[in-house]
């Protein structure tokens, strides 16, 4: 049994699943209510952040596109920098990529070529854990660059997908799970 925190909770209940969404059969989870409190977007972005204060983050990769709002958020709070994993053909410099599959298709995400080096300590930031296959790209895109994966720090884990089984090698940090 999985015990849920007051914070979890108050998450929770304060997204918005849109049925249908961008697909028959999903149930899309919308972060934007959670971003609009600034009190419990504040109370998020911490408790994304305080598992891995403590492990020297140098570095924040945020997904795109929600992962950019709250990996930008979590990586000021830990004082690192911030790189941005991209979709194809949105970042203009040499790149690298990683594809994966999605639960509703395949796709893939790109990161700068010097975003990342053999001294950078990583956190990968998203806002939805599913079925783990972008997050599983980021990592392999951060791994790929030299730098070390620390860990994975999501909002919520979409539950009986198993994403969080196909992260491996660093902790995963959840938030809320429904």
């Amino acid at each position: 049994m999985t015990l849920v925190t007051p914070l979890a909770r108050h998450v929770l209940d304060t997204l918005r699943p849109i049925p249908d969404y961008p697909k028959p059969g999903i149930i899309f989870q919308d972060i934007t209510p959670v971003l609009a409190d600034g009190k419990l977007f504040r109370t998020v972005v911490n408790a994304m952040a305080d598992p891995f204060r403590e492990l020297d983050v140098s570095h924040v990769v945020g997904i795109e596109a929600r992962g950019f709002i709250l990996g930008g958020a979590v990586a000021t709070s830990l004082g690192a920098g911030f790189v941005p994993a991209r979709k194809p053909g949105k970042l203009p410099w040499e790149r690298v990529s990683e594809s994966y599959e999605l639960e509703y298709g395949t796709d893939a995400l790109e990161c700068h070529r010097d975003g990342l080096d053999k001294q950078a300590r990583v956190l990968v930031v998203d806002d939805v854990l599913a079925t783990g296959g972008t997050a599983r790209a980021a990592g392999q895109l951060t791994r790929g660059l030299g730098a070390e994966l620390v860990g994975w720090s999501f909002l919520l884990e979409i539950g009986g997908l198993g994403g969080a089984a196909r992260l491996h090698g660093a902790p995963t940090h959840v938030v809320a799970r429904r």
